[in-house]
């Protein structure tokens, strides 16, 4: 397809050419007025209508001019249908004048599977087509007329372009980084947003009863681990080698986080390996006590296990289980009957029957009830409380694990670091945590999402970061002035988790991501998100005083925890709120920071006034 010229002509047309009218159906987050990633330019001129700017690497592969959208809301909307390396566009051709376009903007790493409908023997208006099926909850249709065949090469290029690691491919954050050229600027460079070492000097390691390990510098005792650990000062590199053969995918027990004042420690791993026959090792319940006397304000160290305690029984069948209480000394064992990835996959799915596309206002509560999604979630909540409780409260240090941990164990230990530390609840912070606790201890990303793959049924995919960014927007319903971002923030988040744009949530573990140079070879989401902070910021955090100092304990109740209608029922143009929020929150930012600016001034004076009069004073002669 000869469309190269057209497309260097459209690349320089300016972000602000995206039409204020185009979409209720498109990712906000690339309508924003953030440069990275797009080209700019003097020329606006282009030889077709493009109303949308295309990025660096982003190419045409396919347009097609008499395409119908069958709408759900507003009915079908006929117009041109444009398919590049990135993304799906269609704009309707309004009928009247004035009348705003239908738009639908999908970047093709949000499509789950793609359909044929209808065949040549279809009759009836819009019966033949194609049907699309997105992991943000919209499933979207598009009819075309059977006489022309246009349905046949839409297929193709939505099958090679949406599921590239299924055809040989590769994903779109390759081809944007190397358009890009040029790394950006260090203080721009979201990859250097998270240093291993610099995150655990803040949290006061090494000290006198933890040290700093690189022991699987080269992923060797652990592939799914990040190089640099932080254990206990009395355990030995080869110590930990065989306390590693005793934990599931040799995950074994390290430091995620560190009381500032208790040194109470949480530390994460896997399920030990216990096995029907209830073995046990010395080494591993040598390792506990250790971490447990690291802290010299508790005898006791608890366990977490995410699982139901069902569940972890059940897995001594295939050979792994849980600590005995026996076994292991001084140490209790709590289960938070959080299920499965199964589980959360079958119940994300009637979450989308409900919410999409049509809401049913009678059944609406029950519905919703009925998912049990708010259920999960309440459950979570309070797993990541007890974590809270034990250490903030109990000064005692914390063991989390589910079977593997990389699901639950980083849905815990995450929300667990956010309600105890301030500084998770900055915006940096909180890329950090996501960078820390999510993509260097391994959860699996690319099988629970599916980048790039057409295995839409993969028994592996499943909303457990998802799920941990609802929570998170649960904590912060409760805590409207304890996070320096916003909604918006974590909606741009959860977006380009499927977007492909960007190369930080690919891959499944460190290991893969360092063999495939993403620091080198992609752009980091953080990149484009810090280089227009203004978009993500929460006017009600107090950054004048450093936010608030204290720890969150969210109340986990069913009668507290709410569906997040600004995620999952978005596309309803009924349930979208008259205003973007995120103009509301630049406004209310604007107004922040001419307040913060005038108490500053007014300080000053103050001082200033003191001042003279202090010296004034001096200056007398004394009687």
């Amino acid at each position: 397809m000869d469309k190269k010229d057209q497309n260097e002509a459209t690349n320089n047309m300016p972000d602000k050419i995206m039409s204020k009218n185009a979409s209720t159906n498109s990712l906000d987050t690339d309508s924003k007025s953030s440069s990275i990633g797009s080209k700019h330019g003097n020329e606006a001129g282009s030889s077709k209508d493009t109303p949308f700017t295309y990025l660096e690497g982003e190419e045409d592969q396919d347009q097609k001019n008499d395409v119908t959208y069958v709408c759900p809301y507003r009915g079908p909307a006929y117009g041109a249908l444009t398919i590049t390396n990135y993304r799906l566009y269609f704009r309707s051709l309004p009928l009247r004048d004035h009348e705003p376009p239908v738009v639908v903007d999908v970047p093709l790493g949000v499509i789950a599977r793609v359909e044929k409908i209808g065949g040549a023997s279809s009759r009836g208006e819009n019966s033949y087509g194609i049907e699309i099926f997105c992991k943000d909850m919209r499933n979207l249709r598009f009819a075309h007329k059977q006489q022309n065949h246009s349905r046949r090469t839409v297929f193709e290029k939505l099958q090679s372009y949406a599921f590239p690691l299924s055809y040989s491919g590769r994903l779109f954050a390759f081809a944007h980084a190397a358009a890009l050229g040029s790394a950006p600027a260090a203080a721009e460079n979201g990859w250097a947003v998270y240093e291993p070492l610099a995150e655990l000097r803040r949290l006061g390691v090494p000290n006198d009863m933890w040290r700093v390990t690189k022991i699987n510098e080269n992923y060797g005792v652990c592939d799914s681990y990040p190089a640099v650990w932080a254990v206990p000062k009395q355990a030995t590199d080869d110590f930990l080698r065989r306390v590693a053969q005793f934990r599931s995918r040799c995950r074994l027990p390290v430091l995620s986080w560190m009381h500032p004042k208790s040194q109470a420690s949480i530390t994460r791993c896997s399920q030990p390996l216990v096995g029907v026959g209830g073995k046990r090792s010395v080494d591993d319940e040598n390792y506990l006590n250790c971490i447990m006397e690291a802290n010299a304000q508790s005898d006791k160290l608890a366990i977490m296990d995410a699982r139901p305690s069902a569940n972890a029984i059940a897995n001594k069948a295939k050979g792994g289980g849980f600590e005995s209480e026996e076994a292991y000394k001084n140490v209790e064992v709590h289960f938070l009957d959080i299920h499965n990835i199964h589980v959360m996959r079958e119940s994300l799915r009637k979450v989308k029957e409900v919410c999409y596309p049509t809401i049913e206002d009678s059944k609406w509560l029950s519905s919703i009830d009925n998912s049990l999604w708010l259920k999960h979630i309440k459950c979570i909540l309070y797993g990541a409380n007890r974590i809270v409780d034990k250490v903030e409260t109990m000064s005692t240090s914390v063991v989390v694990h589910c079977s593997d941990g990389w699901d639950r164990t980083a849905q815990l230990t995450a929300l667990a670091m956010l309600m105890l530390d301030p500084y998770y609840r900055t915006l940096r912070g909180f890329e950090v945590l996501i960078e820390k606790e999510w993509l260097s201890f391994g959860h699996k990303f690319q099988q629970r999402i599916g980048h790039g793959d057409n295995r839409h049924s993969d028994a592996d995919r499943s909303p457990v970061f998802l799920q941990f960014i609802d929570c998170v927007w649960q904590v912060s319903q409760q805590y409207p002035n304890a996070f320096e971002f916003n909604e918006h923030f974590l909606i741009t988040i959860i977006d380009h988790l499927y977007s492909c744009r960007f190369g930080t949530f690919l891959c499944n573990t460190e290991a893969d991501r360092v063999q495939e140079d993403l620091k080198h070879k992609t752009i980091s989401l953080w990149t484009f998100i810090n280089s227009s902070l203004d978009q993500y910021l929460n006017p009600l955090y107090p950054s004048f005083t450093q936010g608030g100092q204290y720890v969150l304990r969210p109340i986990a109740s069913m009668r507290m925890v709410k569906i997040w209608k600004g995620l999952y029922c978005r596309w309803n143009p009924s349930m979208r709120p008259q205003n973007k929020i995120y103009n509301r929150t630049r406004e209310a930012l604007a107004m922040q920071e001419q307040l913060v600016k005038l108490i500053t001034e007014r300080r000053l004076k103050a001082n200033m006034r003191q001042t003279t009069q202090a010296t004034s004073r001096l200056a007398s002669p004394m009687h």
